[in-house]
């Protein structure tokens, strides 16, 4: 049985799917990747190797290493984009796929926004001002938020140092490549999420997503014989996965993968 690869955003990494994990693996194996440079993954020598290109290499390797010949996948933002390309470069080895909110075209003002918080930032005290900290920056993106959950958030996305500070859990360098004029905004993926084929695909989008346009998620499913539209109120870029509409159509999907 294909297992499910976990794939995680820019600036985040496997704790993303700390609760997703256990409600899937009854049914799959599921494997929670991080890229280079982020949580216990090595950081890279050269930034310039932050990019999604090398972070398909990684992963191929990744898979030829278990001994992975077919696989599910699925795609959190940057994790979206690394499925698109191995659909693209690996034919035949994705058997379905989730994108979470990412699709072959980003939005100008969201990338923006990554932008500007990306590799920026200090360290903090305490559990608590690292999420205020972290509410502050993303109180839009999830607007319902309390404490509880802004720490929970927090606690997927930075780690504690040695010397008893809370700092993200990410090389700062990751940022470099997106300095370089144009960005993602500039690159074309719509060949290869046709290369997606009739696998069973669901898109996931955050109502209130600046990165994934409404439009765009519509041609998304339109292009695709398998491809299924879900879209998570009052939250923002990206669904954590917890949400129950998320939930709910991340175990439609799940039943629709092949047994072999």
């Amino acid at each position: 049985m294909p297992p499910i690869l976990c794939m995680p955003g820019l600036s985040r990494n496997a704790r993303d799917f700390e609760a997703l994990v256990p409600h899937v693996a009854a049914r799959r194996k599921v494997i929670a990747v991080e890229f280079r440079g982020r949580g216990e993954s090595a950081y890279a020598k050269d930034p310039m190797t932050y990019v999604p290109l090398t972070y398909v290499q990684d992963v191929v390797a990744l898979l030829d290493e278990l001994r992975i010949e077919r696989f599910a996948a699925i795609g959190t933002s940057l994790g979206g984009l690394v499925t698109m390309l191995l659909a693209a470069t690996q034919p035949g080895r994705l058997v379905g796929a989730v994108f979470n909110d990412v699709g072959p075209e980003l939005e100008a003002a969201g990338l923006d926004r990554i932008r500007d918080y990306i590799g920026a930032g200090g360290s903090q005290p305490t559990w608590i001002h690292a999420a205020r900290a972290y509410a502050e920056l993303n109180r839009a993106v999830y607007p319902d938020f309390d404490i509880r959950d802004w720490l929970r958030v927090t606690k997927r996305t930075h780690r504690l140092t040695a010397e008893g500070r809370i700092v993200s859990d990410y090389d700062k360098q990751i940022a470099a490549p997106l300095r370089v004029p144009g960005g993602e905004a500039g690159v074309d993926l719509w060949s290869a999420w046709r290369a997606l084929g009739d696998v069973p695909v669901l898109i996931l989008r955050g109502a209130l997503s600046d990165i994934l346009a409404r439009g765009v998620a519509e041609r998304m499913a339109a292009e695709l014989p398998r491809a299924r539209l879900v879209e998570v109120p009052r939250v923002g870029h990206a669904p954590t996965l917890d949400e129950g509409e998320a939930r709910a159509a991340i175990d439609a999907w799940v039943a629709e993968l092949p047994a072999a």
